[in-house]
Parts: structure tokens; sequence; C-alpha cells
């Protein structure tokens, strides 16, 4: 059997048991610059210090997928929480599994952001690597760099999760 993810409009609430939905809209704001821009602070709760972490930013430069996609591959990050943020604006994709040690193919969601829409997802979330849509997209992401593990991976089985518009 074949799981067909099509995925959901992010929300803020939608997404909470993954992680937090990086955007403006609805945040505290705060004029700044003499007043020619608006500071937007605490987007989202980056938790990089496990194991003596500290943040890393970089930018990730995402190929466009084509759809639809096979989820051939999950992943997480045990010691840090990991967030993405399109430089471009442009909407992507977003599949996830949820915390803990495993996942089940029939409980991964999927959701496509809005324009300028980012996601910090949470310490130990299983997610699919970058899904992005049209065209290649960069990303600003801030994760957790020192030493340790970071990374773990686990394969689907070959056709067991598709994801398509």
């Amino acid at each position: 059997m074949t799981v067909r993810l099509t995925p959901a409009p992010l929300t803020a609430e939608a997404f909470a048991p993954y992680g937090e939905v990086i955007e403006t809209a609805g945040a505290s704001e705060l004029a700044v610059n003499q007043g020619t821009a608006t500071r937007f602070d605490d987007l989202a709760a980056i938790d990089v210090a496990a194991g003596g972490g500290r943040p890393r930013l970089s930018i990730f430069r995402a190929a466009a997928r084509e759809l639809p996609l096979e989820i051939a591959l999950m992943e997480r990050h045990p010691l840090g929480s990991q967030a993405f943020v399109p430089l471009m604006g442009a909407p992507f994709l977003i599949v996830v599994g949820g915390r803990g040690d495993g996942f089940a193919a029939d409980d991964l969601r999927a959701f496509v952001t809005a324009p300028g829409q980012g996601v910090n997802y949470a310490r130990g979330v299983w997610h699919h690597p970058l899904i992005a849509i049209g065209a290649q997209a960069d990303f600003l992401v801030v994760d957790r760099g020192g030493a340790g593990d970071n990374l773990e991976e686990r394969a689907l089985a070959p056709g067991a999760v598709t994801l398509d518009l």
C-alpha cells in the first residue's frame, strides 16, 4: 500500500507538534533604524545548546524537485532545532513525521508554505530534506554547530509514500 500525501496550507496551529512557523504575521513589531525599518523578534525558539552546541548560520541552495515525489528518506536532528527561511520568498513543501525513535508512513503529514513563511523543526522531529518547488531556491538555515552527531536518517520502503500537490 502506498501512502499519498497532499500538502495542507502551513499554519502555526497545524505545525505546532513539529516546531514553529517562522513568519511576521501576528508577531510583535518594533520600529528601528529611526523608523525606517521594522524588527520582528523571537520568531522561533532556536534550541542548539545541548552537548555544548552553538548556533550555526548557513545558506542551503535547494534544487527544484519533480512532483510527484517519492518520500524515500526522513531525517532528524537529536541535538538541536533546525530553521529554514526562504530567501527568495517562494513556497516550498514540508513533510514531517513527529518525534521519537521512529515514525510510521501513514503518520506523515505534508504542508505547503505561503510565500515568505519558514519553519523551525523542533529538536528530534523527523522531517524530509528540503523540497523546493518550481525553481532552485536559497534558504537561510539556523541549526546546531559543534561536536556530536546531530543527524539521523531513516529510509522508507520503496514506493511506500508519495507526495503530490
